[in-house]
């Protein structure tokens, strides 16, 4: 039956373009428009097209997936011979309209759209003037009938210029209103991707699968500190009751959810990269000032709490729910430089939704499991003090961390000194510190268990810092330092291609370096590519801002891998240990 009924409504449709094509101008009920981004553009490079389509009112197009075989779905193309190509078609949110000839509703565009591309410029192209011949086709009907097929034909002029020479945007107001983020990983396609399964979920699965993501974080590296700080924290708040600890870790929470929430808000709005606030001298600086005087609280030399007339005022109590909030808020930046591919892909998500409602739910979620251990850390400070002789030796455990403290705002400075000095910065202050403790400090000596804890632990800090400080032998990658030329260089032999992005202060890169680049089967294996080393940790020039574009770079680490023909078939986004990293070198053509 519902053959029957398609092949009348087919009959139907033939009859009417038959009398819509003799007395109807079909060409006249959309009005096309194509912008550029660039006029002028180097080879290799990516070229933005957006075409604004106005279509008359009662009329409507079916959209690029109308949802019956026999409709003519709309279709941007470029023409076969052009030796540039699309490698990225998106279409606008279509509307779903109920037909009588369809058993379902057809997906349509009604009134004016931006149908925005991503064209691919050739690497081997020669310098000159070119002409891409861009085509929309589309098919034109209203509620009874529809019309003849048709095609708009675009002209875009674009000029290939040498890498020398500087290229400015254009038209960028109407590229604002898209979003054209796209990369060769096929974020929005690959199921098993993040941004995948969050797209397949419901709107409760996601923030739960985000939750569960934030749990996982406390595993990282940078999030270490947290533990002692919390601890020495709370410690300090046990005259209350249990119930009052839980509030106080409950804000603490609170203020780590909110700056992550922040957070999510301006990637939803502006796509910027996270953890980029690392890269400026100030903020480093800030964030080395937060560890000092966080480990001068651990000393002793103070309390961390807000004045008690000002949490009196605000009508709290002696607790300082203010001051766990503040620290939450403080806190939530130190596991930026732990970003992980888990928060590359929230963030590659929430830039392509562009909703900051529903970029603050996300970050809030992935802040409250990050904090969530937080709260049962908090009571556990508390019951650790009620204890036997818990104060004597807490506050020997409390300096120990506030050694640890200091020795974390060296390593955020790092960045800010000369390489000669940071290499043998954090190990001479490791060995210092550990004799400090042998020799010097006494404190909770008389405890056995503690002793021997304080014993064992400075003999581990002096063999790692005497390790660093011996002259490195360790092999890695033939790496070399990125420029333009020489990327198009190994793009123009048609050569497998290796790119690290990198930052002194990401602690993953370290691991890669240490871990994955020094394995003798990867060096082998990775002899076969030209390998490109990119440093991010100061990026805010314009051209390290331009290549962190150009690659669609959200955090650190990220190495790309291309294959001879220039494409981009792997994209790692966090540590992969050598025998993982080999696996992926070697499916590599």
């Amino acid at each position: 039956m519902r053959n029957i009924k398609i092949l009348f409504t087919l009959l139907g449709i033939f009859v009417s373009l038959n009398i819509y094509a003799q007395f109807s101008p079909a060409q006249d009920l959309v009005d096309a428009k194509i912008y550029q981004s660039f006029k002028e553009i180097h080879r290799g490079s990516e070229l933005k097209l957006a075409v604004k389509a106005v279509i008359e009112e009662t009329w409507h197009i079916n959209s690029d997936k109308p949802n019956e075989e026999y409709l003519i779905a709309s279709e941007l193309t470029i023409d076969g011979e052009s030796p540039f190509t699309l490698k990225h078609i998106q279409f606008p949110k279509a509307k779903e309209l109920s037909f009588s000839f369809s058993d379902q509703p057809v997906s349509v565009f009604e009134g004016e759209i931006l149908v925005g591309a991503i064209v691919q410029t050739p690497a081997e192209i020669d310098p000159g003037n070119y002409m891409i011949p861009v085509s929309f086709t589309y098919q034109a009907c209203n509620d009874v009938t529809c019309m003849p097929p048709q095609t708009i034909t675009m002209d875009v002029n674009i000029s290939v210029v040498d890498f020398s020479k500087q290229i400015s945007e254009l038209n960028s107001e109407i590229f604002s209103e898209m979003d054209l983020a796209y990369t060769e990983t096929k974020i929005d396609d690959d199921e098993d991707s993040l941004a995948g399964t969050l797209e397949s979920s419901g709107l409760i699965i996601s923030l739960f699968i985000v939750f569960l993501g934030g749990l996982a974080l406390n595993l990282t590296p940078c999030v270490y500190p947290l533990i002692p700080i919390t601890i020495g924290y709370f410690g300090g708040q046990t005259e209350g009751r249990t119930g009052k600890l839980f509030v106080l870790g409950l804000f603490y929470v609170l203020g780590m959810a909110l700056t992550y929430s922040v957070v999510g808000v301006i990637t939803s709005l502006s796509g910027a990269v996270f953890g980029s606030l690392l890269q400026n001298p100030i903020v480093i600086i800030g964030i080395a000032a937060v560890f000092v005087a966080l480990s001068l609280s651990m000393f002793g030399l103070y309390e961390f709490k807000l004045p008690d007339s000002l949490v009196a005022k605000a009508g709290g109590a002696r607790g300082g729910v203010f001051g766990a909030f503040f620290m939450g808020l403080t806190m939530g930046i130190v596991a930026a430089p732990c970003i992980g591919p888990f928060v590359i892909g929230l963030v590659t998500f929430v830039a392509a939704k562009g909703d900051p409602v529903y970029g603050f739910l996300m970050f809030f979620f992935l802040a409250v499991g990050l904090g969530f251990p937080y709260l049962f850390l908090a009571l556990f400070s508390g019951k650790i003090k009620n204890l036997p002789r818990a104060g004597f030796w807490m506050e020997a455990v409390k300096k120990i961390f506030g050694f640890i403290l200091i020795g974390m705002a060296l390593y955020f400075l790092g960045p800010l000194l000369p390489k000669d000095i940071t290499e043998y910065l954090l190990p001479v202050y490791g060995i210092a510190i550990a004799l400090y403790l042998l020799f010097i400090d006494k404190v909770a000596n008389d405890i056995k268990g503690f002793r021997i804890f304080k014993i064992v632990f400075s003999i581990i800090v002096i063999a790692i810092s005497a390790y660093s400080l011996v002259p490195g032998s360790k092999q890695s990658v033939n790496w070399s330092k990125y420029s333009e030329e020489a990327y198009q260089t190994a793009l123009d032999n048609n050569q497998k291609i290796l790119i690290d992005f990198y930052a002194d202060w990401c602690i993953p890169c370290k691991e890669l370096d240490a871990l994955t680049f020094s394995d003798k089967a990867v060096i082998e294996k990775a002899s076969e590519f030209a390998a490109f080393k990119v440093d991010m940790t100061k990026s805010m020039s314009d051209e390290t801002e331009r290549i962190r574009k150009k690659f669609n770079i959200i955090g650190m680490p990220t190495v790309l891998i291309f294959d001879t023909d220039g494409v981009e078939v792997e994209r790692i986004t966090g540590f992969v240990n050598a025998e993982e990293f080999l696996k992926m070198l070697n499916t590599v053509n």
